[in-house]
């Protein structure tokens, strides 16, 4: 709790703008003004990657693979349970991983991240201090901070009568809703409702947030981690449980007004992202190259202005290169009094069967 509250009050500055969701303009092609090279001779090597799906700029992959003549494997996952699994059955091949902050921590106290060496990474100093030093890696011994946002509700103001502030509103709803695909993020929405922490502290209060969400489930027409964004705009649902960033790839795709982007007043998640080399990584040097290059502050915030989280890296800040639409939005950069709202989830080992084991019930009541 400490430590949350620290970052809490570091994040304070970031306060701006309004908070309505509305169309993004276009961002300026930020890596037109690269300067980062390539740090040896890496000609003809291959790196392997393994991301979230949508989860990098348009051209991050090619200018690396042009900047040091290498050939990426870019392969991509739906659900952290998909990451955890392919990675504890043995690294097949993957350099490079971006995972969440629990899923970090859950890989650090396992042993299937390899340490840093930070020679070779001299970029790491354009990462933000207030995003360093967290409780899922307090050194910054196996990661660097990518991307951060929070988990919450995103709703069609012109199907949704009354204005949404809270997740009760959601599971009261007539219409049709869907729900983000990961069960630590689901499952502590249903402890919050059920008056618990929302990291349990004991079955007890998972098989309460279980019943709750089974109970209120019946408004559910889709469980799914990709396809959020195409159920909102075909109509298929009203409301969604959405990362931040993906109710800004709506609203862009969009270019309208529909769509309104809610932290809930019980509370909701906040996240950060980051990049680490996996333990069994065949090629660790080239792999510390492409770290390094993310670091860079025009490949940073093309990366940024292209899936629309926000970005830790002080340097895209100090040279402006983040859209103001993006940049002058709370719901992206977050004001004072919705910060005091927001958690992160936190690994629990003796708690992780248990979460799984309620999801399936979930799952399985909910009927997908």
């Amino acid at each position: 709790m400490k430590k949350r509250f620290i970052f809490f009050v570091l994040l304070a500055f970031l306060v701006v703008g309004v908070f309505p969701l509305s169309p993004l303009t276009p961002a300026a092609n930020a890596q037109d003004g690269i300067e980062w090279q390539c740090p040896e001779d890496f000609s003809g090597q291959t790196l392997n990657i393994f991301n979230w799906s949508l989860y990098i700029g348009e051209e991050t992959i090619p200018t690396f693979e042009k900047l040091c003549d290498v050939t990426v494997n870019y392969d991509v996952y739906d659900t952290a349970d998909v990451m955890l699994t392919r990675l504890r059955e043995g690294n097949p091949g993957y350099d490079v991983v971006f995972m969440s902050d629990y899923m970090t921590q859950a890989m650090i106290e396992e042993g299937y991240l390899e340490p840093l060496d930070f020679s070779l990474l001299p970029n790491f100093e354009n990462i933000s201090e207030q995003f360093t030093g967290l409780f899922f890696d307090p050194e910054n011994e196996y990661s660097v901070p990518y991307l951060w946002g929070t988990t919450a509700l995103t709703y069609n103001i012109n199907r949704v009568d009354d204005e949404v502030t809270s997740w009760a509103d959601m599971f009261e709803y007539d219409g049709p809703v869907a729900w983000l695909d990961e069960p630590p993020d689901i499952i502590a929405i249903g402890l919050l409702m059920t008056g618990n922490p929302p990291n349990p502290e004991n079955e007890e209060q998972i098989e309460e947030a279980r019943d709750y969400l089974i109970e209120h489930g019946d408004n559910v027409r889709a469980i799914e981690s990709i396809n959020l964004i195409q159920l909102m705009e075909t109509g298929e649902v009203d409301m969604a449980i959405m990362y931040s960033g993906e109710a800004y790839q709506l609203i862009e795709a969009c270019e309208c007004d529909d769509f309104e982007y809610v932290i809930p007043v019980e509370g909701a998640n906040i996240y950060i992202d980051s990049v680490s080399i996996p333990t069994g990584a065949r090629n660790t040097r080239l792999a510390h190259a492409f770290i390094d290059y993310l670091m860079d502050p025009y490949v940073a915030a093309e990366i940024s202005n292209t899936v629309i989280y926000a970005s830790p890296n002080k340097k895209v800040e100090e040279l402006g290169l983040i859209d103001p639409e993006i940049r002058e939005n709370p719901a992206i950069y977050l004001e004072p009094e919705v910060i005091e709202r927001l958690f992160f989830i936190q690994n629990n080992p003796d708690l992780e069967i248990a979460i799984l084991d309620a999801w399936d019930e979930i799952i399985l009541s909910v009927g997908y």
